[in-house]
């Protein structure tokens, strides 16, 4: 638990750089402003943790989920059409007002009714899913400069490892800052310029939202194609709500489901979605992440991810620091982002060995097995009309169904 000012902000800090690339790609793949995007990010876990009292230790920022369904209207010519936001961010509020409903009826179905459709034997393979998919993401990352990648890595684990009390709770930020001098002193060594300056040279020092014409304070318009095309991906990322929560819980060692409850998660993240809506910015979610730094770290406050939200804030308002953290190498990304995806793919395993799921029930293999494959094999996932459906859905679909068939013809479940 941070006890001080400094500490607060140096793992508010930590967790901001570990997400501010994914919020940079998501916006700049949506058409979206990158700063009305970190600022929305920033205020919706605001709203976030405001619904859940303050409890659950996640950052809201932009969903990827939404990139290609946004990217679709705002960019409908392939190339960037301001007039075009208002009617994507129309269909987000829409979004935001879907998940409303969602929390409206898991108050109504009660915790326990939810929980018994995902015991350990679908929450552990699905935790591991959401780790291994962004395994390829992070070995990408750090492919861009593995030397880089590897001394970042490197720091990284040796902090953790050998660290003490705090420097051992900071191992990001210190594996960041060896990766950051590495690119530096090897962009010397031979002449060729890894870290890029341009964003930092050309940022100004303030950056006022009445200078993001066209993008910040956008009144939404409602387009029955857009909606069509944006907000039944709801119903996807709803389920994939679920998934994350039970990962954050995992972590933490809390039960979510009931304190604070599944209804105020999923309030909090519609109403985090409907403010990014109203200010220009796109649908939010739970960042990955920033729960695999917390399993790293072992610091679990709420307090350090809205230190975090509030610093997203105001990097979106100060140009050159915004400019700054954009020219952290992307191999500094991947490599501390090896450590991160995969522990949470860890945090699955322990999430069943912890409940003594019984694999020598045949049963609990199946379910394992077949949420595995559908949620590693599936690539992208499937396309139903208009509405990509992601493998992670899938997975969570098939676990709750075969594990509710198999209650009712089998033993229970360990």
């Amino acid at each position: 638990m941070p006890n001080t000012t400094k500490s607060l902000a140096l793992y508010g800090a930590q967790h901001l750089l570990t997400l501010f690339g994914s919020i940079i790609a998501t916006s700049a793949a949506c058409g979206l402003s990158m700063p009305v995007c970190l600022f929305t990010g920033g205020l919706g876990t605001l709203v976030f943790h405001l619904c859940t009292k303050g409890q659950v230790p996640v950052f809201t920022g932009a969903s990827t989920a939404f990139v290609a369904p946004v990217a679709a209207v705002v960019m409908a010519s392939g190339v960037r059409d301001a007039a075009r936001i208002p009617y994507a961010t129309g269909a987000i509020v829409l979004v935001g007002v879907v998940y409303c409903f969602f929390a409206l009826a898991a108050y109504f179905v009660g915790a326990e009714k939810i929980k018994k459709l995902f015991p350990p034997v679908v929450t552990g393979p699905v935790i591991m899913i959401i780790g291994c998919k962004l395994a390829g993401k992070a070995c990408a990352q750090a492919g861009s400069n593995w030397l880089i990648a590897l001394v970042t890595l490197l720091a990284v684990l040796a902090a953790s490892a050998f660290g003490r009390g705090f420097l051992k709770s900071i191992a990001f930020l210190i594996g960041i800052a060896a990766g950051y001098i590495a690119a530096l002193v090897c962009g010397v060594a031979s002449g060729v310029h890894i870290i890029d300056f341009s964003a930092l040279a050309a940022a100004p020092w303030v950056q006022p939202f009445w200078s993001l014409s066209g993008d910040f304070f956008v009144l939404p318009k409602f387009d029955l194609a857009a909606i069509a095309l944006i907000t039944p991906v709801a119903i996807v990322t709803g389920m994939e709500h679920i998934g994350d929560i039970t990962t954050n819980g995992a972590v933490v060692g809390r039960d979510f489901f009931k304190h604070p409850g599944l209804h105020r998660t999923l309030l909090g993240d519609g109403l985090s979605t409907l403010a990014a809506g109203l200010l220009g910015g796109n649908s939010t979610t739970t960042f990955s992440q920033n729960t695999g730094l917390l399993a790293m770290t072992g610091v679990y406050s709420p307090r350090v991810l809205r230190a975090a939200a509030i610093m997203a804030m105001l990097l979106a308002l100060v140009g050159k620091l915004a400019g700054l953290v954009a020219s952290i190498p992307i191999a500094v990304i991947g490599g501390i982002s090896i450590v991160l995806f995969g522990s949470i793919a860890a945090v699955g395993i322990r999430n069943m060995v912890e409940n003594r799921v019984d694999f020598t029930d045949t049963r609990n293999i199946m379910i394992v097995a077949v949420t595995l494959v559908l949620g590693l094999g599936m690539g992208a996932g499937v396309k139903i009309g208009s509405v990509a459906v992601s493998p992670l859905f899938l997975a969570v679909v098939a676990g709750v169904l075969m594990n509710a068939v198999f209650s009712r013809t089998l033993k229970p479940a360990a």
